[in-house]
C-alpha cells in the first residue's frame, strides 16, 4: 500500500504546491505516493468519506495504516518522507511551533478558500 495524498487542482497556489513536492518527493525516489485531485476525480472521496469542501481547504494525506492527516499535518507526513525538508516536519512538531503553524495555515487555507470561491474555481 501507498500513501494517499488528496488535493485541489481547481486552486493555481495548491496546485502548484502539490506539483513542487511531488517533484521534490519523486526525485528522492518516492514514486509510491498516490496522488488523488480531487477536482477531477471527486468519486475518490467516498474511500475515506470526507466532503469535497474540506478538500477543498485543506489538503489531506491517508497513510498506509488509513489514518488521515489535514492540514500544516498532511504536510508534515509528505515533509517528513522527503529529502531536504526532514527539518521542517520536525521544527513544526514542536509544541508552539506546532501550534501557531497550524493556526497560520488554517487562516491561510480560509483565506485561499474564500478567495477560489470567489474566483468561481468551483
Amino acid at each position: 500500500m501507498s500513501n494517499k495524498v488528496y488535493y485541489n487542482s481547481a486552486c493555481p497556489i495548491c496546485n502548484t504546491g502539490i506539483k513542487n513536492q511531488r517533484k521534490r518527493m519523486e526525485a528522492c525516489g518516492l514514486k509510491n505516493i498516490i496522488w488523488i485531485d480531487i477536482h477531477t476525480n471527486p468519486e475518490e472521496l467516498s474511500k475515506i468519506n470526507v466532503p469535497q469542501n474540506q478538500v477543498r481547504e485543506k489538503l489531506y494525506v491517508e497513510n498506509i495504516n488509513g489514518q488521515l492527516y489535514i492540514g500544516i499535518d498532511a504536510f508534515i507526513v509528505l515533509w517528513s518522507q522527503t529529502r531536504g525538508q526532514h527539518w521542517l516536519a520536525k521544527l513544526l512538531q514542536f509544541p508552539i511551533v506546532s501550534q501557531l503553524s497550524r493556526w497560520t495555515y488554517n487562516i491561510f487555507a480560509k483565506f485561499l478558500y474564500r478567495w477560489n470561491c470567489s474566483k468561481r474555481r468551483w
